[in-house]
């Protein structure tokens, strides 16, 4: 191996080891005491819970771990958007799991919580998966009630989901194993079949306190909405649990007798190790973002037996594509390539960059997928698409909207990969989060932004020293580096992964050689929703 192969190696693993450190933190949720208060209360905590209900042994992927990072410091913070999300299996059967952190804010509901909560279930009704709620919540933080309560995409989405997946036969099984109130009761009673916690659980809305403001009724929490209330009286729950070991137990059992699903019918072999060793992807992938390297030696460490069809080989170099399988199931591969290739006219291409015949290629081989029925996986390293006269007056934007809109009609599941840079209308092209993929996720390398940090911190500086000028200000060159350097900083930060994923815009950032388990439970998800349209263009610009 080179030195610089070593570098590389060494950089790229200080990114893993802070990836977990961080998730180490996350999983703390709101810290060591409240943890224990949960355990002295006899309530375990939400990732116990998860743990407990999962398949001993089996796959499970955490969706948007880092939700909330960052934000909401002045209210002390909301550790994992205060809720955990999982895609595992309950007694053989793959399932979403959802469950309130109780010990974030007892649980409530921030503006990032109700992000993430959609975020489930938008995977649930795209795959048809059953979804298992824990709840145990205070209900909307109040402080920020004007962010979570009244728009299309706010608190009151939860519910209307609920019944538009009733409709479409996706099984809702929900637990209520602390608090549920006010409008947050209607969720457990809008899932097919509720379960209720002795003692620890109630469902109300409108506590004791409210009720003896409101109408002078004098009456404690168990009586008003505990367990043998709703079990035994108002029929509101449908199973009594004595604690949260015997609701999970009975959630495990309720999923076992569900019957089996119509299936896609992608296809599947035997899973295959690669045949060129993973843990050389630390090593391949460059330490800057804007270092050329070889994407094909990163696919051949993704796919089975690092067997990979490329397709047009010899066309439209800077985006690779080709088909190959990964844990046995078959994929079509789109990726940016990101060393310096030639052109079919002689011409030498920037890596990275998307220009007008790899635009083409990439649109006529995703409409290929399409008509065979294949998963596509896009693996970004992108830069945008190629500038200046000669690619605007080649017709840029039409082939590139030929590839957006080939992307935005796919009918077959997509998958995103963000391994290095994702930057403006690349993004896109690249299927972004605004391209509806079944599973983004980023690794520790990745950055997203309009622009690279150094060029959006230059047009930014230009901007603010010319206001500067107008208001009579001398800008010195030290002035103007300060300045940059400022700039530059604060852009840095919003392209960081963390950024991102803090705000939903991936559903994780993820370890390189987990690559492979996402992709793999994505598409077996996929798996459970058939196809219930034809591809179809519409109309492009030829």
């Amino acid at each position: 191996m080179d030195i610089n192969f070593n570098k590389n190696e060494d950089h790229n693993k200080l990114l893993l080891s802070e990836l977990k450190r961080k998730l180490a933190k996350v999983k703390l949720g709101g810290g060591e005491k409240r943890i224990a208060k949960l355990h002295n209360e006899g309530k375990m905590t939400a990732r116990e819970r998860i743990d407990y209900l999962l398949d001993k042994d089996s796959e499970s992927i955490e969706i948007a771990a880092f939700a909330g990072e960052g934000m909401y410091e002045e209210h002390g913070g909301c550790p994992s958007g205060g809720v955990v999300v999982k895609i595992g299996y309950v007694s053989g059967k793959q399932c979403i799991v959802v469950a309130n952190d109780a010990t974030v804010k007892a649980g409530a509901w921030f503006p990032i919580t109700g992000k993430k909560n959609l975020r489930a279930q938008e995977i649930a009704i795209e795959n048809k998966l059953p979804i298992i709620y824990l709840v145990d919540s205070a209900g909307v933080y109040l402080p920020m009630q004007d962010e979570i309560f009244p728009d299309k995409e706010h608190f009151g989405r939860i519910f209307r989901n609920n019944a538009v997946m009733s409709s479409m036969g996706i099984t809702q099984i929900a637990a209520v194993m602390g608090s549920c109130v006010a409008g947050g009761a209607y969720l457990p009673i809008m899932s097919d079949e509720a379960l209720i916690v002795d003692k620890t659980g109630s469902i109300f809305l409108a506590g004791s306190y409210l009720v003896k403001a409101a109408i002078g009724e004098n009456i404690d929490n168990e009586t008003l909405g505990g367990a043998t209330t709703h079990c035994e009286i108002s029929g509101v729950t449908d199973y009594k649990a004595k604690d949260d070991k015997d609701a999970l137990n009975k959630i495990r059992n309720i999923v076992d007798k569900i019957g089996d699903f119509e299936k896609a019918g992608y296809s599947r072999t035997a899973p295959q190790k690669p045949a060129l060793d993973p843990n050389e992807i630390y090593g391949i992938l460059p330490k800057q973002r804007s270092e050329q390297y070889d994407m094909m030696e990163i696919i051949k460490r993704l796919v089975d037996n690092s067997e990979f069809e490329e397709y047009k080989a010899g066309y439209g170099q800077t985006i690779i594509t080709g088909y190959a399988r990964i844990d046995g199931w078959a994929v079509g591969i789109v990726a940016n390539q990101r060393k310096v290739v030639k052109s079919k006219k002689g011409e030498m291409q920037f890596g990275g960059v998307i220009y007008s015949d790899s635009a083409d290629k990439a649109t006529r081989f995703i409409a290929n997928c399409n008509q065979k029925k294949i998963p596509l996986v896009f693996l970004q390293d992108v830069t945008g698409f190629m500038v200046g006269s000669k690619s605007e007056h080649g017709g840029i934007i039409k082939d590139g909207a030929k590839m957006v809109n080939a992307v935005s009609n796919s009918v077959v599941p997509k998958f995103t990969v963000v391994v290095g840079n994702s930057y403006g209308a690349g993004n896109y092209a690249m299927c972004g989060k605004a391209y509806d993929p079944r599973l983004i996720f980023a690794w520790p390398s990745a950055e997203l932004a309009v622009m690279g940090g150094t060029q959006a911190a230059k047009v930014l500086l230009q901007i603010e020293a010319s206001s500067l000028k107008a208001r009579g200000e001398e800008i010195t060159p030290e002035k103007e580096e300060e300045l940059f350097n400022k700039i530059k900083a604060r852009y840095d930060a919003q392209v960081s992964p963390y950024y991102a994923a803090s705000r939903i815009w991936t559903d994780g950032i993820i370890d390189p050689l987990d690559t492979r388990k996402w992709i793999s439970i994505g598409i077996e998800a996929a798996n459970h929703a058939p196809i219930e349209k034809p591809f179809n263009l519409g109309v492009i610009q030829v």
